[in-house]
């Protein structure tokens, strides 16, 4: 996905300018022309940075930026001011409210992308760093929950299953007991998940055909794709590189995917195609699905443990996915829009790294 910076300028030449030159180097752009303006296109379009100019009516850069660092959605949000005046106490105070950088007019196009560059660079280290930590949070989460949950759940799950048995079909207290076996098998689904997650970074790799690997996925979802009467389009390469790859863990992440589409796609028609190829030294699969979309805001979200949106319920299947896939060396993107369809992008290099 391109990265999208929102251009802030109440001066309609330079904002135009700005937008050429930033979409031909390859960037997506959101343009305001006013502050309120300003703070009402970060809502609604999230960009990943933002050029903010001082001079502007209705609200000024510097109040934009101080509600940008007010708002925790925003608070790391880059900003890199942009002005006529090159006054160091404009600066300063525009340093001092949570500005990243600060560049003032006339100004080389050139050193603008490269600073531009270098702060969306900070912002991609600070994200793997904070991935990195969350994902050693987990793990840790992981050993604590299948040492104090799971032994106690079996512990529940087995008493309560031997009372049930004893019970007369009439006993008033039946009912209560089959929904604390509802909620235990609930609770052991949840602790198999986290275990399954931890197993991700596990593998025993071994030159396998992926085509294999999707096919046995979709016989595994064959009922639900029947009874969902959905119509399933294979675009598979002829004689795909074998690809050194965990079975059992990439095998999974596949069917996660497909599964995950299949329960978005609500109306007719329910379409799901499934392509591959080989791509600038990479066999890339792209599972495409005529399901609901997802909204920009919750795309960044889906991969979180156990997070929910309208489109995928609770759990860690997208979250195993993505860890598997980044085990493997390999990249994993999402394209969608509300309303529309979504496309799942996996990436594997055809020649393991070193």
């Amino acid at each position: 996905m391109k990265e999208r910076i929102l251009i802030v300028d109440d001066t309609a030449d330079t904002v135009e300018l700005l937008r050429k030159r930033f979409r031909a180097e390859g960037y997506d752009t959101v343009e305001a022309f006013d502050g309120e303006e300003a703070l009402a296109k970060v809502a609604e379009s999230l960009p990943d940075l933002v050029i903010l100019d001082v001079m502007m009516p209705k609200l000024d850069g510097f109040e934009v930026c101080k509600r940008l660092r007010e708002n925790p959605a925003t608070r790391h949000l880059p900003v890199l001011m942009l002005t006529a005046k090159s006054e160091t106490p404009d600066k300063v105070q525009g340093l001092d409210l949570g500005a990243d950088d600060y560049i003032t007019k006339p100004f080389d196009y050139k050193e603008l992308v490269a600073r531009v560059r270098s702060l969306l660079g900070k912002k991609t280290a600070s994200k793997e760093m904070a991935e990195k930590e969350k994902n050693e949070a987990l793990d840790h989460m992981v050993d604590e929950v299948s040492h104090e949950v799971r032994n106690p759940l079996v512990a529940i799950g087995g008493f309560t299953r031997r009372i049930l048995k004893n019970m007369a079909e009439d006993d008033k207290n039946r009912p209560y007991m089959e929904i604390i076996l509802q909620n235990v098998a609930g609770l052991e689904r949840m602790v198999t998940e986290l275990i399954e997650l931890k197993s991700a970074a596990l593998a025993f790799r071994e030159p396998l055909d992926i085509h294999a690997l999707i096919r046995e996925s979709l016989a595994f979802l064959d009922a639900q794709i029947r009874s969902r009467e959905i119509a399933v389009t294979l675009n598979l390469m002829d004689n795909p590189p074998q690809l050194a790859v965990d079975r059992e863990n990439f095998g999974r992440a596949i069917f996660n995917i497909i599964e995950n589409a299949v329960e978005a796609m609500e109306a007719q028609p329910r379409r799901l195609a499934i392509t591959t190829a080989t791509t600038g030294g990479f066999f890339e699969i792209r599972f495409h699905d005529s399901g609901k979309g997802i909204d920009r805001d919750k795309i960044k979200s889906i991969y979180d443990p156990f997070f929910t949106s309208k489109t995928y319920g609770p759990g860690l299947g997208l979250t195993f996915t993505l860890k598997t896939v980044q085990n493997h060396n390999g990249l994993i993107a999402v394209e969608s829009e509300p309303g529309q369809d979504t496309t799942f992008t996996i990436r594997l290099p055809i020649r393991p790294s070193r």
